[in-house]
């Protein structure tokens, strides 16, 4: 099939690759969100997808909004047969969704229809979700609302990231697209309506939304710590300052602190939340690299009894 790919973060390269390489797909073009500023200079820069279409020799496309009239025109011109999108970062028209006869299939990091919208795997570890996977369906006007081609599962391990968890689910996922590709292409992949019932939703991930709350239960710091990494990052504060929060462990023998009372050793720190302490492993001072919590404490001369989140 001739395709035209919509992509944008580094997590949709996997799965562009995989169809340069299938060896049945012509890639015509790539559409991609457009440059953005970034660094101290705030220089534009083009986004990863975008690089990598550059070096394969694809045009791309970056609409400020895919409904202009000059990339509808330059899309019909392409005439793809279908548009295989991750993670592209727009909402797509109708006078889009029109263009190529076999749609727009989007591979989407949830078991749909659980944790539609623009951050799954962010809320299926926020959640304590035991397992989650990927699914590639056709888009509708809905959210996330279209006939499903196919499913893969993944296991969300203890102490998953965000980032773990997407990374693997980026590599998975990008086979699994391929295949709704060749499936759609021979006819043998028929689209199965979701199910009404089961619908979860998973809007994107704020900065408020990462501040620890250290009255809330041990696990669900854990979870928001591992699930906002590693963006926007959890966060809390110290000393008025705002303390990032790399990477945190369950410390259940601890049950002596307040929450957000710290409590720092030789080569530890602890701290209290609303049911038993957790250890804090890395951290990330304002305007600091990421250091180890220990050294942290040292420098910041953190005493006994001192507290995160004031």
């Amino acid at each position: 099939m001739r395709l035209v790919f919509a992509g944008t973060p580094e997590v949709a390269i996997p799965a562009l690759d995989a169809l340069l390489t299938s060896g049945r797909h012509e890639v015509a073009a790539v559409v991609t969100r457009p440059d953005a500023p970034s660094g101290r200079g705030r220089r534009l820069v083009s986004c990863p997808v975008a690089q990598r279409a550059e070096e394969a020799g694809l045009e791309v496309l970056k609409p400020a909004r895919p409904g202009d009239g000059d990339f509808l025109d330059r899309l019909r011109q392409i005439a793809p047969d279908c548009c295989p999108v991750v993670a592209y970062g727009a909402l797509l028209p109708r006078a889009a969704l029109d263009i190529p006869p076999l749609g727009w299939i989007n591979l989407h990091f949830s078991l749909l229809p659980a944790w539609r919208g623009a951050a799954p795997v962010q809320h299926a570890v926020l959640a304590g979700d035991d397992l989650t996977g990927a699914t590639t369906f056709r888009i509708e006007e809905g959210l996330d609302s279209g006939p499903v081609y196919g499913v893969l599962t993944e296991e969300i391990r203890p102490r998953d990231t965000s980032g773990d968890l997407l990374t693997r689910l980026a590599f998975a996922g990008a086979g699994l697209l391929t295949a709704t590709m060749d499936g759609i292409e021979d006819g043998s992949l028929t689209p199965v309506p979701q199910p009404a019932e089961g619908v979860s939703r998973a809007p994107k991930i704020g900065v408020e939304d990462a501040r620890v709350d250290w009255t809330a239960p041990a696990q669900h710091v854990d979870r928001v710590v591992r699930g906002c990494s590693p963006a926007p990052g959890a966060w809390t504060l110290y000393g008025g300052e705002r303390l990032k929060l790399r990477q945190v462990a369950p410390a259940p023998e601890r049950t002596d602190l307040m929450p957000g009372e710290l409590s720092p050793g030789k080569h530890s720190l602890h701290v209290g939340t609303g049911s038993h302490a957790v250890e804090l492993q890395w951290v990330q001072p304002q305007g600091r690299k990421p250091m180890s919590a220990a050294d942290w404490a040292r420098g910041a001369r953190v005493t006994p009894g001192s507290r995160l989140g004031t």
